[in-house]
């Protein structure tokens, strides 16, 4: 039960992390479209970095903790760079 749990945890945090994602590609639509100028999505995209960063790490960790280390191993190459940021 606590495998399918883990698993159900990791693909949510990866389905919020597409999702965070989809919100930024639409942002750039709109900018490529006028609707934005670029301080106002400067500003959107930089809220946005701060819960990707804490869902990536969380993911990573849930991965390290639930005993699946090639998808923690898989990830940890992205959270250094977000920890480099």
């Amino acid at each position: 039960m606590a495998n399918l749990f883990g698993w159900l945890l990791t693909f949510f945090f990866l389905i919020s992390l597409l999702a965070i994602i989809g919100y930024q590609l639409m942002c750039f639509a709109d900018l490529e479209f006028d609707y934005l100028n670029p301080y106002d999505l400067a500003a959107r995209i930089n809220m946005a970095a701060m819960p990707e960063f804490v869902i990536q790490a969380v993911f990573c960790l849930v991965c390290l903790m639930t005993g699946h280390s090639f998808m923690c191993f898989l990830s940890l190459p992205y959270l250094y760079y977000n920890f480099r940021l």
